[in-house]
């Protein structure tokens, strides 16, 4: 898979907006209430998508896509990204909501903006989820193109936690036109032969490795290994938490696809692309 497949129409990146010093600021909710916060925001309402924007590595001026990022907001009014709640529901039946919310909140933006390619998150435990499964369905029933514009993707540790389900949930869906990506890669033990028969489309390479790659020799034979494996499976790379420009030079030297983080923009609860609407060169 190229990055013009991956990218399809693309859109100029904006200046940042609303929610980049709020996704940076959000502070740790005690543990002891993270199912209440959770619980509580989701009966309110308050759960919502941030945006990131995905750049090619050689052409960083556009977006090539956005990955939807979900996150909460605590009855005080502050932004509370995902690492602060997901690890405590994500076995859970919140869980699950919390998936179907992602999901939904993503194909509503993908149906209003047909100019759009967005990335939003499962775990493989969604994969059985009825609801979950209904809403994905009746969304490319209803608009068969929002399925060529949505990645799904999966993080390592949980595409080998179910591999057989994984397998055969991606084959039926990337028939329907479905990119799939591998979230994380590196974090956890994936084995090669997982590797090889998901046959993923994007892998992201996990931030660990990006951060200071440019000051690291260990972390760019790492990456380079990461992107010669994508290359060999016909995978798009990407490497998540680019920071500087430093990393961002040596990313492109090392052959990455793409490119994600703060320094091509934080995620931001108001879209980048309504942020200055007149930007929009598509078509």
């Amino acid at each position: 898979m190229s990055v013009e497949n991956v990218a399809g129409e693309v859109i100029p990146r904006s200046r940042a907006t609303f929610g980049e010093s709020a996704a940076r600021s959000s502070s740790r909710v005690p543990e002891r209430d993270v199912i209440a916060m959770v619980e509580t925001a989701v009966a309110s309402g308050s759960v919502m998508l941030a945006f990131q924007p995905i750049v090619p590595a050689c052409h960083p001026e556009r977006p090539a896509f956005f990955e939807g990022l979900i996150r909460l907001l605590d009855q005080s009014g502050r932004i509370i990204p995902a690492k602060d709640f997901i690890t405590e529901v994500e076995l859970s039946a919140l869980g699950r909501r919390i998936d179907r919310l992602s999901l939904g909140y993503g194909l509503d933006v993908l149906g209003d903006r047909p100019e759009l390619r967005l990335a939003v998150n499962l775990s493989a435990k969604s994969i059985e989820n009825e609801e979950w499964c209904d809403t994905l369905d009746r969304a490319i029933v209803a608009d068969p193109s929002v399925a060529e514009r949505l990645i799904l993707e999966i993080t390592e540790s949980s595409a080998i936690e179910r591999p057989d389900l994984v397998r055969l949930f991606m084959e039926t869906y990337r028939r329907r036109g479905i990119t799939f990506a591998i979230d994380d890669f590196g974090s956890g033990y994936t084995s090669m032969r997982y590797l090889k028969d998901l046959c993923f489309d994007i892998l992201k390479i996990d931030g660990q490795f990006i951060r200071g790659v440019a000051q690291s020799s260990d972390n760019r034979a790492l990456v380079s290994a990461m992107v010669s494996l994508g290359r060999h499976f016909d995978m798009v790379t990407v490497a998540e938490k680019v920071e500087t420009a430093a990393d961002a030079e040596i990313l492109r030297e090392l052959g990455v696809d793409c490119l994600q983080g703060y320094y091509f923009g934080a995620p931001t609860i108001r879209p980048r692309w309504d942020s200055d609407d007149k930007d929009l060169a598509v078509g």
